[in-house]
């Protein structure tokens, strides 16, 4: 997949005060976009834009495109 994040999101999620039980509590974001941000796979466009919103982020600052060709 040529989108990859930038950040570990789930770090910097606990570092603004949201540990994985309160984002699953508040219905923040589901489980298993829980377990595909742990395992590093793609997640919906929707689910960026909560993450931008919970972290002050742009896109841009959490995926980043790397080219597939060598």
């Amino acid at each position: 997949m040529p989108l990859k994040y930038k950040i570990d999101i789930l770090a910097a999620l606990r570092e603004a005060g949201y540990t994985t039980y309160r984002i699953r509590q508040n219905g923040l974001l589901s489980q298993s976009t829980l377990q595909k941000l742990r395992e590093g796979k793609g997640v919906s466009w929707e689910n960026i834009a909560t993450l931008c919103g919970l972290l002050g982020y742009q896109p841009g600052d959490i995926i980043e495109y790397v080219s597939d060709k060598k």
